[in-house]
């Protein structure tokens, strides 16, 4: 069992709500008894679980020095799945499908940004490269605010490959690119898809890019060249829900 620590109210809070089973042990400090800590040691204690009181420099340690606001949670971290579980999903599902394919992504920050637009925006799964990338870490899991417990996270080996296999089940796979000459407005995005979104500052690699049915893009109208990746996730996931809560 892979297990880490969580901090602060909202990390632990969001613990609480959604992956309670996965809880292994709480620190609180004990010379702090404010509104929000009280009401997550009530929660707790529905849950059966009574945290162990401490003092600031312990939770400091347990913190690595971050601002744990006097509460800190050792939970066990949720886990990536494999390929042959991507496949069984994807040919059990009875709703179009709306994947979310990160290409090489190695900020932890956007990793989770990513899981929570995805969970917010109905996305089935999330399917990420097994190597040169960020898994579910403790940063992850802070930033997802609870997704990475429900939106199930698939590692590959090969991407092209697994791209190929989703065309083959009838999913389209739209690569966002900013070179492409038709922007995300322009698209039909109530079709069974896959978006596929590159590395920070990189973009889609050749091979992956070759592997899209379609490139789109975002419009720019301003100077800058390119959104962060995490931004840009969400205006894509978002216009595909405003398309399909058209024709539902």
């Amino acid at each position: 069992m892979k297990s880490s620590k969580l901090f602060g109210l909202h990390s632990v809070q969001a613990a609480i709500d959604y992956s309670p089973s996965k809880i292994i042990r709480v620190w609180i400090d004990a010379q702090r008894l404010d509104k929000r800590l009280s009401t997550i040691i009530d929660d707790l204690a529905a849950l059966g679980i009574e945290p162990e009181k401490t003092d600031r420099k312990k939770l400091d340690r347990l913190a690595d020095g971050n601002n744990h606001q006097g509460i800190a949670m050792e939970v066990e971290m949720p886990g990536e799945q494999c390929e042959s579980d991507l496949k069984t999903m994807v040919e059990n599902l009875t709703v179009t499908a709306l994947l979310l394919v990160l290409d090489n992504v190695q900020d932890p920050h956007n990793f989770g940004a990513c899981l929570r637009t995805a969970d917010a925006t109905g996305v089935q799964g999330v399917i990420v490269t097994k190597d040169n990338a960020t898994g579910i870490t403790p940063t992850v899991c802070k930033v997802a605010s609870g997704a990475a417990e429900t939106v199930p996270v698939y590692q590959v080996t090969n991407l092209a490959r697994t791209l190929r296999w989703l065309k083959g089940e009838g999913i389209w796979i739209m690569g966002a690119a900013g070179e492409a000459e038709q922007t995300v407005y322009q698209t039909d995005l109530t079709v069974p898809m896959a978006l596929v979104i590159g590395a920070e500052g990189k973009g889609l690699r050749r091979l992956t890019k070759e592997n899209c049915d379609l490139l789109i893009k975002l419009p720019m109208l301003g100077q800058v060249e390119s959104l962060n990746l995490s931004v840009a996730t969400g205006a894509f996931l978002y216009e595909t829900v405003r398309q399909r809560s058209i024709t539902n």
